[in-house]
């Protein structure tokens, strides 16, 4: 469903993204993981058309859509949510998800009841005429991604859906998430919680300075030298296999 190629982005003398290439396919979890700052958010802006890239490629559903703006990215159905929630305080939750209902649904009438089955499949339902600004933190991540569903996406990008979370509500978001899946939306998720991408993903690219510099199952990816050096620092790969060879 989505293909992407050796993509970099540049900011002034940084390549925050440096020829970076990925696969997802139909009905899959992928995630991207790596350390803070090895250019995740970068990349997926980049994928959404919020960034221009300096160099190459992103297929999507079999088109060509590099150098595509967002709006018509996301009317291709591929949309993502952001690290920083930031619902429309003064409107309501019904309301906020009807924003994004609109999308596919041009009609007020149609738009509201969208919103209405969207609220129910993120367990908001309870909480429709609540305004969006009393909303606790698990409250604003399960409507961000609420309004993101509403648009009635083919490939839904996930930034950190879990952070500021705890564990009884990320257990929530990781069956909510895979029922999104289930329902025929593919999903390509960025997370630190490995709670969260050992259960949800089917494949694992990591990331770091910029880099691919791994990939496969999540099994295989955890335990890689690369990832976890990547993660702990120079030389932690081989302390980790003297301590377990002595233990």
């Amino acid at each position: 469903m989505l293909k992407v190629e050796g993509l970099t982005k540049i900011f002034g003398g940084l390549r925050a993204v440096d020829n970076a290439s990925l696969e997802v396919g139909e009905g899959r979890i992928v995630a991207l993981i790596g350390p803070n700052g090895a250019g995740k958010t970068t990349l997926f802006a980049s994928i959404a058309g919020f960034h221009p890239i300096d160099a190459g490629r992103v297929t999507f559903a079999g088109q060509d859509i590099t150098g595509w703006p967002v709006h018509r990215i996301a009317r291709a159905g591929m949309v993502r949510t952001f690290q920083i929630t930031q619902p429309f305080a003064k409107l309501s939750v019904h309301e906020n998800i009807a924003v994004g209902a609109y999308q596919k649904y041009p009609q007020r009438a149609q738009a509201w009841e969208h919103a209405r089955a969207i609220a129910q499949q993120v367990g908001m339902a309870n909480l429709l005429d609540q305004p969006a600004a009393d909303l606790t933190v698990a409250g604003r991540k399960r409507l961000e991604l609420a309004r993101t569903l509403a648009t009635g996406p083919k490939l839904l990008l996930l930034d950190e859906v879990m952070a500021g979370l705890n564990p009884s509500e990320i257990v929530e978001i990781i069956g909510i998430i895979r029922k999104i899946r289930d329902s025929g939306v593919t999903v390509l998720l960025i997370e630190h919680v490995m709670q969260a991408v050992m259960n949800l993903s089917d494949f694992i690219y990591v990331l770091s300075y910029g880099k691919i510099i791994a990939e496969g199952a999540p099994r295989d990816v955890v335990s890689n030298p690369a990832v976890i050096e990547a993660y702990l620092g120079q030389g932690a790969a081989d302390r980790i296999a003297t301590e377990a060879s002595h233990a």
